[in-house]
């Protein structure tokens, strides 16, 4: 029988395809053209729909915000919860996952944000935690510099401690709405959480009603071993990014292991790997769109730009056809080594080329990467995918390629749903 995968897709609230063959005219900037995007996605019974954030407009490249404005890397980017809002409100089962960052939220604030949106989605809604990884975000926040990474993760363990309780201080049954005695809710299962820890410090309660999952998703991305770490800890789902089959299974398991370690149940983790299908009629077709993307004027340096606003580098100041030096960063080093494939002895150039193949070059017809896939999860032992698009530059075309023709061959071959069975984004992705 064929092994079941979960799926997710992966975009910001930026410009989209603004430059692309099949642009629209109109921004993006009402929200409206990512309601439909989710729609569709509803229709194709994706798990969820997660949008990314950033809290800065990059100058890691030249040290300028030249290559981050003009290809629109991570900026313009709009505030993803507000979208997430109206994506909840024109859907009812797709779930909707939205980053905020704990450099940015109060936990009190953030904990408010959550359990709002979640009543406004039916209990579809999940948070993607992330610490921020860029100095200049820090500075838009009063601070000169972020925190040395294992600092960070220290402060997201407590802050996710604090939101955890702030998210228990109301009863689920403190609600009682009790006419004849003229009660809304009962005072004694409505508490002050008091909590004092060594970077944050909360009273509580929440001044919303309980959450109707009890709290929201929790998504992250771990790729540092302190940020699996993190992740095996804290997540519904981890985002991870595709490296081959032999990596991803490595890093499945060793999540799987730490979360085994810290007392969890590994199945309630739902690893889904970020992968950019190029989807065609036929082979020929699909590698020849790939072709024209990789071998387009401005995509070396774009590339590296993108790479540079999440890690805090400056690649333009490396040969591009020589190896990459072994490099660190107090940006993301997940992302870093990712890219980077140290020890491969490929060159800049080449490892720019190959920015969005994915780790598994899922190019080709419907049938044919759906077979892949498929393959990928049997090696892999599961979870899933998370689709996305080169320089998350969502349309209308590539969304049509994925929900009209990718997704209806995963599902002839049995390997995703072809209907939602639960109501909460919890339960959809312990269906299975």
């Amino acid at each position: 029988m064929a092994r079941k995968f979960h799926l997710g897709w992966f975009c910001n609230f930026t410009s989209g395809d603004w430059n692309g063959d099949f642009a629209p005219n109109e921004a993006p900037w009402d929200g409206k053209f990512y309601v439909e995007m989710a729609q569709a996605m509803e229709r194709a019974c994706f798990d969820y729909l997660m949008l990314e954030d950033t809290l800065m407009v990059s100058e890691a490249y030249q040290g300028t915000s030249e290559a981050t404005l003009r290809y629109a890397l991570q900026a313009p980017k709009h505030d993803p919860l507000p979208l997430a809002a109206m994506i909840g409100a024109a859907t009812t089962r797709l779930g909707v996952v939205a980053t905020m960052s704990t450099l940015a939220y109060p936990p009190f604030m953030l904990a408010r944000l959550a359990a709002t949106i979640d009543h406004i989605c039916g209990g579809r809604f999940g948070w993607n935690i992330v610490t921020s990884g860029e100095d200049s975000a820090a500075q838009n926040f009063g601070m000169d510099e972020l925190p040395p990474r294992e600092t960070r993760y220290d402060m997201a363990d407590e802050y996710v401690e604090l939101v955890n309780q702030l998210f228990g201080s109301w009863a689920p049954d403190a609600v009682v709405m009790d006419r004849a005695r003229g009660v809304y809710a009962d005072h004694t299962k409505v508490r002050p959480i008091n909590f004092v820890g060594k970077y944050f410090k909360c009273r509580g309660p929440l001044n919303t009603v309980a959450s109707p999952q009890g709290r929201p998703v929790y998504v992250q991305a771990g790729g540092s071993p302190r940020g699996r770490a993190f992740a095996a800890r804290t997540a519904d789902s981890i985002i991870a990014t595709a490296n081959g089959t032999e990596g991803m299974k490595w890093y499945r398991d060793d999540v799987r292991t730490r979360a085994a370690a810290a007392g969890r149940d590994p199945d309630d983790i739902k690893v889904l790997f970020l992968i950019y299908p190029v989807i065609g009629a036929t082979d020929e077709e699909a590698w020849a769109k790939y072709r024209r993307m990789v071998n387009a004027p401005d995509f070396i340096e774009a590339a590296l730009a993108a790479i540079g606003t999440v890690t805090d580098i400056d690649f333009s100041r490396l040969d591009l056809d020589a190896e990459l030096p072994r490099l660190t960063t107090n940006g993301e080093q997940g992302t870093l080594d990712k890219f980077a494939q140290w020890g491969s002895g490929k060159t800049l150039r080449q490892l720019a080329s190959e920015r969005y193949d994915g780790g598994l070059r899922l190019i080709g017809t419907p049938d044919a990467v759906a077979a892949q896939m498929g393959a990928a999860m049997e090696a892999v032992g599961g979870d899933g995918f998370l689709i996305s698009t080169p320089f998350q530059r969502s349309s209308r075309r590539a969304v049509n390629d994925i929900t009209e023709g990718l997704v209806p061959a995963l599902q002839r071959r049995g390997l995703v749903r072809t209907r939602y069975e639960t109501t909460t984004l919890r339960a959809t992705l312990k269906e299975f």
